[in-house]
C-alpha cells in the first residue's frame, strides 16, 4: 500500500508488476532520495537457500558499480516481505522505444556498444545475465542505457554459470507467467538445448536486440515457443542481404558473428565487441570487419596500413600480393624498378568455405582449411590445378592452421584428435604425429627444428578467448620453451632465425598491434618487445617476406 514503510524505504507510488514481482517509488529517509523498490515473489521470498545466494550474487552486481548496469543499493526483509532498492531511473525501456519501429543505425550501435561494455564488467566478475532482452534495456532521460534484472530474477534451473538468480528469465509487466515467447525469442542455441550459459549467450542475445533495433522485428520470431526455438537452433534472421544493402556489410557481418549458432564462432569477449560496435558507430575503418579496400596508389590510405588481403566468401579462396607502406612516407621503388601492384588468382571452386591458406616454398602448391559442415580438414591443392586432396580424412575432429616446412617436405598443424595439439605430417598427409599436446597457428623456424606457437586462437582480432603466450617447440624430441609471456597471436619466424612477429592486445590500451621479439627468449615481455605499430586500427596476422626485409599484415 501507498505509505508502507520497508525499512528505511517509504512507498510513494506504485511504477510496475509482473510475474516476477512487483515495483513502486519509494523514498529513502536515511539518504533522502528516491528508490526503485521491487518487492520479491512469495516463492522467492520463502525459500532461505534462494535468498541467501541472491543476497550474494547482489552484493557482486552491487560492487560493479558501472555505469551501464542497474545499481542495487540494498536487499532486505520486512515481516514476510522480501525486498531489493535499486537505482530509479528516468526514461523508457527499449521495449517501449522499438513500439514505434527500427532505430537510424547509428543509434542502434550507440546503445549495443554502451550495452557491451556493461556485459564485459559483468563477465569479468563471473556474472552472466542470460536473459537479454528490450525488455530488460532501459533509455535514460539523459542517453544512457542501462541493463536492468542483473539481481531480480528467479532461478529457472540450475546453470553452470557462476550466477545463478541475478540472469534467469523474467517477465515484462503485462506479461503472463508461463507466456515464454517474450525471453525464448533472445535465448542462444546452447540455452534453448538446455546446456551451460556463458557469456557468449549475452553475445549471442545482444546480436538478437542489434537486429531487433535495425529492422524493428524480432530475428526468430515464430507462432509458438518450439517452433521460435527451432528457428534459433537452424535458421538465419531473415532479410539480412536486404540489411547489409541498405546499412553496410561490415554492420552486418558483425551482427552475423554475434549470432553464429556455435558460441566458439562468436566474438569472445563483449569488450571486443563494444570495440568493433563503437567503431562502426563512428563510421571509422578500424573496424577489421569494414570490407574497405584501398585505393590504388592513395598517399593518405597507404601511409595508415599496410594491406595485405586475403579474401575468404563461400566457396572463394583467393590469395593477394600486398604492398608493404610505412607509417610515414609512401616507400619509393629502387631506381629501375616498378612498382607492385597486386594481382589475384582464384585458386578453389569449392562448395563450404576455405580459409587458413599456406603455400608451399616453391609455390607449387597450397594446403587450407576447409569447413564441412561442423568439421574442419585440411586439403592439398596444386596452385596451377582444381583438384584438391583431403589430408586429415582419418580424423573426425578439427584439423586447422596448417604451416609447411622449410623444404616442403612436412606440414604443421593444429588438430583436435587424439587429445589436441600440434601435429607434423608428410606434405601429402603421411606419417601424421602429435609433437606437443597445446598449440596454434605452428610457424617453423628456418632450420625446420622448431614451430613457434601461440597458446590461444583467433580467427579474426576482435575474436579473443583469452592471453596467449608464445611457445618453441622442437618436432624431434617434443621440448619445448618459453618465448614469451607477453600476449601474442599469430606467431611468424623470421627468415633469419633471430627474430618472431606476432600481434597482440596490451591491457592498458587494448589495441591490436604487431611486435617482433627475439627468438631465443630473452625478450618474454612487451617491455622489452619492439612494437612495429602504434595506432587505434587492428593491425594482425604478421607473414614476414622471403628476405625478412618487410613484413605483410
Amino acid at each position: 500500500m501507498i505509505g508502507t514503510r520497508l525499512g528505511p524505504y517509504e512507498i510513494t507510488a506504485k511504477l510496475g508488476e509482473g510475474g516476477m514481482g512487483e515495483v513502486y517509488r519509494a523514498r529513502d529517509a536515511k539518504l533522502g532520495r528516491e528508490v526503485a523498490i521491487k518487492v520479491l515473489p512469495a516463492h522467492l521470498a520463502q525459500d532461505a537457500e534462494a535468498l541467501d545466494r541472491f543476497e550474494r550474487e547482489a552484493k557482486a552486481v552491487a560492487a560493479l558499480s558501472h555505469p551501464n548496469i542497474l545499481a542495487i543499493f540494498d536487499f532486505g526483509r520486512e515481516g514476510e516481505t522480501s525486498y531489493a532498492a535499486m537505482e530509479l531511473l528516468e526514461g523508457e525501456t527499449l521495449r517501449a522505444r522499438l513500439e514505434a519501429g527500427a532505430l537510424p543505425a547509428r543509434k542502434a550501435l550507440e546503445i549495443a556498444a554502451l550495452v557491451a561494455t556493461g556485459l564485459a564488467a559483468a563477465h569479468e566478475r563471473g556474472i552472466v545475465h542470460r536473459d537479454l532482452k528490450p525488455d530488460n534495456l532501459f533509455l535514460t532521460r539523459d542517453g544512457q542505457v542501462k541493463i536492468l534484472d542483473f539481481g531480480l530474477a528467479r532461478q529457472v534451473e540450475p546453470h553452470d554459470s557462476k550466477s545463478q538468480l541475478l540472469a534467469a528469465p523474467t517477465q515484462a509487466p503485462g506479461t503472463a507467467a508461463g507466456t515464454v515467447l517474450g525471453t525464448v525469442g533472445y535465448m542462444s542455441p546452447e540455452q534453448v538445448r538446455g546446456e551451460s550459459a556463458d557469456h557468449r549467450s549475452d553475445i549471442f542475445s545482444l546480436g538478437v536486440v542489434l537486429y531487433e533495433m535495425l529492422t524493428g522485428r524480432r530475428a526468430f520470431e515464430h507462432g509458438s515457443a518450439v517452433e521460435t526455438m527451432s528457428a534459433i537452433l537452424k535458421e538465419e534472421p531473415p532479410e539480412l542481404e536486404l540489411l547489409a544493402a541498405k546499412q553496410s556489410p561490415a554492420l552486418v557481418r558483425t551482427l552475423q558473428h554475434c549470432l553464429e549458432k556455435r558460441s566458439g564462432e562468436r566474438f569472445q569477449s563483449a569488450r571486443d565487441l563494444a570495440f568493433d560496435l563503437r567503431s562502426l558507430a563512428s563510421g571509422g575503418s578500424s573496424s577489421s570487419m569494414s570490407g574497405r579496400t584501398p585505393a590504388a596508389g592513395g598517399a593518405s590510405s597507404a601511409r595508415r596500413r599496410l594491406p595485405f588481403a586475403l579474401a575468404v566468401a563461400g566457396a572463394l579462396l583467393a590469395l593477394a600480393a600486398g604492398f608493404l607502406l610505412g607509417r610515414g612516407a609512401t616507400p619509393k621503388p629502387a631506381a629501375g624498378a616498378t612498382a607492385l601492384r597486386p594481382s589475384f588468382h582464384q585458386l578453389t571452386r569449392l562448395p563450404g568455405g576455405e580459409s587458413s591458406p599456406a603455400l608451399s616454398p616453391d609455390g607449387s602448391s597450397v594446403v587450407f582449411e576447409r569447413a564441412v559442415g561442423e568439421q574442419s580438414d585440411l586439403y592439398l591443392q596444386r596452385t596451377d590445378g582444381q583438384n584438391a586432396i583431403v589430408l586429415t580424412a582419418d580424423c573426425d575432429r578439427d584439423d586447422i592452421d596448417p604451416a609447411f616446412s622449410p623444404d616442403g617436405a612436412r606440414i604443421a598443424y593444429r588438430s583436435d584428435c587424439a587429445g589436441g595439439g600440434i601435429f607434423v605430417m608428410g606434405a601429402t598427409g603421411e606419417n601424421a604425429r602429435r609433437v606437443s599436446d597445446f598449440g596454434f597457428n605452428p610457424s617453423w623456424s628456418p632450420d625446420g627444428r622448431e614451430v613457434a606457437v601461440a597458446t590461444e586462437r583467433a580467427k579474426m582480432p576482435w575474436n579473443r578467448p583469452g592471453k596467449s603466450e608464445l611457445w618453441a617447440i622442437e618436432i624431434d624430441s617434443g621440448k619445448k620453451r618459453l618465448v614469451t609471456k607477453a600476449d601474442a597471436m599469430h606467431p611468424s619466424w623470421s627468415p633469419s632465425g633471430k627474430r618472431i612477429a606476432f600481434w597482440g592486445l596490451p591491457t592498458t590500451t587494448f589495441a591490436r598491434d604487431l611486435y617482433t621479439v627475439t627468438a631465443d627468449g630473452s625478450q618474454s615481455t612487451f617491455d622489452l618487445a619492439v612494437r612495429l605499430t602504434d595506432d587505434p586500427d587492428l593491425d594482425w596476422n604478421p607473414v614476414w617476406s622471403a628476405d625478412g626485409g618487410y613484413l605483410f599484415f
